[in-house]
């Protein structure tokens, strides 16, 4: 299975537009298309279009789809040069948009390149528990993934106490041959997570926008999403996703802002150390 039969992405009559139908298994737990999902799905049809491979995307998310409506995807290559595109994709339920990405695409060959981060010292994937999920994740997203507690602590373990900003996971799609831009987008979309564990709380929030920057993709099993929360203050959080492949190859990175809110009451969180 590629991204395009994960995503259940339809070509059209017309090579510009793409249709998503959405399913509850393309949603987060508040019953809406997952936001990795719908910027994947967005990254999928615009590689197709151009006929190359993911630089960056950037995806502004401005309203919700939900069950049984499409997605209508339509994509613009604003410019092609030699070796790299500029291009857009806007994403509408009837007339109502619900996301915009802009990207840039190509490949070029030079004799620089280099890797300097380093991959976190985390447990292999078979030797982390699984992550567990929540009644509100059945049917979703989520359960179509399996993910594996790498650095971090369970729901019952979220105590109020403030955590150190980092954590991680190891993320797998069952049935996916190959790794790709559009599979990095839903893996990179867990910021949202390192809320709750930078918190100390069941917290997370509404995507405002995400950023995909592809490093290298490489064959990969597992995921390992190295979760970096930066700030939260007024009402909003900030953070990065390292993306890594089991070998310590970077894939690449994801960064967002989300609306920050909690889920249920909570013990009082403790301010976090600034």
């Amino acid at each position: 299975m590629d991204a395009r039969a994960f995503y259940g992405l339809e070509p059209t009559d017309d090579p510009m537009v793409w249709h998503l139908p959405i399913v509850p298994s393309l949603c987060s737990g508040l019953g809406a298309l997952f936001g990795g999902c719908g910027l994947g799905a967005c990254v999928e049809a615009i590689e197709r279009v151009t006929g190359r491979p993911l630089v960056w995307a950037t995806a502004q998310f401005l309203s919700y789809a939900r069950p049984p409506h499409v997605l209508e995807i339509t994509v613009n290559e604003v410019v092609r040069g030699h070796q790299i595109s500029q291009a857009r994709a806007v994403a509408r339920v009837g007339n109502d948009e619900i996301l915009t990405v802009n990207s840039a695409l190509g490949a070029r060959s030079v004799p620089h390149r280099g890797q300097w981060e380093i991959k976190p010292e985390v447990p292999e994937p078979d030797d982390c528990p699984p992550r567990p999920l929540e009644e509100r994740h059945a049917s979703t997203i989520m359960e179509r993934l399996d993910t594996r507690m790498a650095d971090g602590r369970t729901f019952e373990e979220l105590d109020g106490i403030p955590g150190t900003g980092r954590s991680a996971l190891w993320v797998r799609m069952p049935g996916l041959l190959e790794m790709s831009s559009a599979a990095l987008a839903i893996v990179g979309d867990y910021v949202p997570f390192g809320i709750s564990q930078s918190l100390g709380a069941i917290a997370g929030g509404n995507s405002l926008d995400n950023t995909l920057r592809i490093a290298t993709v490489v064959p990969t099993e597992w995921v390992l999403a190295d979760i970096r929360v930066h700030a939260i203050e007024s009402g909003f959080g900030h953070g990065l996703v390292h993306l890594w492949a089991q070998d310590g190859t970077l894939l690449g990175t994801a960064s967002q802002s989300i609306t920050v809110r909690a889920w249920r009451d909570q013990p009082q969180v403790t301010e976090g150390k600034k």
